[in-house]
């Protein structure tokens, strides 16, 4: 691919299809390869950091639910989505397109298809989201975050190829700092749950260490998110309890807060599971249920079964379980310098780099 090929990247949604997309534009840029961003209407406004020359949105829309009002709304929203991405991809000319999951990346991706642009699907998950199984027939390629991907068919394997999750600037930085084995002194843990995870850890961490030892207690170190309707209770029991706490409802340093910490407790969305791991540090994941294709459940059994972190399914996720879990940490805590290693080794620090390779190869192909 010659230097000042234009690449098109396809995301949107959530920061955890952003983050993969901003890892490997970073990566494209360093080879001399120009990015745009395609995004929803709705994530547009946060997408003014990203590195790209330009920025398109275009419409899109999530089909679910039983209404056949707004299932029939949302495929109208998709196919004005798929026009608007079809001309806006004629007029700029990428040589790839690359899509990161969500339903935000079927007009990118179908309208790149229908201006005979190749593209590439990026799958974060361990199992296929059902977005990128409608697209995947159309995909040139498949890149894979894990190495196993629950969802798809044999005839797609070929088109798969194992790249692993990209991951920030900011991690790879994290990334350089040793974990620092707790021993007998102070065990810092963070806590967070993103936007749909928050409130659940609000309400079972703090009586979690409500359950403990006072001896127990007094050597945690507590930074945690909460929402701003929760920090009230949570830093008033903390007080009560003597421990030692920052709450806020946002950390924009968490890569970094993530390096510091002996112990992450939180939710298993593919870009924590890629950071734990290419950072290297021990976790106990409480996957977000509810998923029709489970795939946090996925994520958090691929890092328990490489021996990094311990998962608690949220109908078992309690201050008594927790309790219990942490207080055996906190007793041998030569087990969480192991599972920090045991993470640190299913990491792929270099996933954004192997992805351009990927997109490169694609762009070369004659197929």
């Amino acid at each position: 691919m010659a230097e000042g090929t234009l690449v098109m990247l396809a995301a949107g949604g959530t920061g955890g299809h952003l983050f993969p997309a901003e890892a490997l534009s970073h990566a494209l840029h360093a080879r001399g390869i120009r990015v745009v961003l395609m995004t929803d209407t709705r994530a547009a406004e946060y997408a003014g950091h990203f590195p790209a020359e330009a920025v398109h949105a275009v419409p899109a829309a999530t089909p679910s639910g039983r209404s056949p009002l707004k299932m029939a709304g949302a495929v109208l929203e998709l196919a004005k989505g798929t026009f608007a991405a079809r001309a806006i991809i004629k007029r700029v000319q990428p040589a790839v397109l690359v899509g990161f999951g969500g339903y935000p990346t079927v007009p990118p991706v179908l309208g790149a298809s229908l201006a005979g642009v190749k593209t590439i699907i990026h799958e974060q998950n361990a199992v296929m989201g059902r977005a990128n199984r409608f697209l995947a027939g159309r995909a040139a390629a498949i890149a894979t975050g894990f190495a196993e991907v629950g969802g798809i068919t044999e005839a797609l394997k070929a088109k798969c190829r194992h790249v692993g999750n990209p991951v920030r600037p900011a991690v790879l930085e994290a990334a350089s700092l040793d974990y620092s084995r707790p021993g007998e002194g102070e065990i810092r843990l963070l806590v967070f749950g993103g936007s749909q995870g928050a409130r659940v850890m609000a309400d079972i961490v703090p009586p979690a260490l409500q359950l403990l030892t006072p001896a127990e207690r007094a050597r945690l170190v507590i930074t945690q998110q909460a929402r701003s309707e929760d920090h009230a209770r949570v830093t008033g029991l903390y007080g009560e309890l003597g421990v030692r706490c920052e709450v806020a409802p946002f950390f924009k340093d968490l890569p970094a807060r993530m390096a510091q910490a002996h112990l992450v407790i939180g939710r298993s969305g593919a870009s924590t599971v890629a950071e734990l791991t290419v950072i290297g540090r021990p976790a106990i994941l409480v996957p977000l249920p509810g998923s029709l294709d489970q795939d946090q459940a996925a994520n958090a059994a691929f890092l328990e079964r490489a021996g990094g972190a311990k998962r608690i399914l949220q109908p078992d996720f309690t201050p008594q379980r927790l309790a219990a879990e942490l207080s055996a940490m906190i007793a041998q805590p030569a087990g969480l310098t192991s599972m920090a290693a045991n993470a640190k080794s299913a990491g792929i620090p270099d996933a954004a780099e192997r992805l351009a390779d990927l997109v490169i190869a694609t762009a070369h192909s004659q197929n």
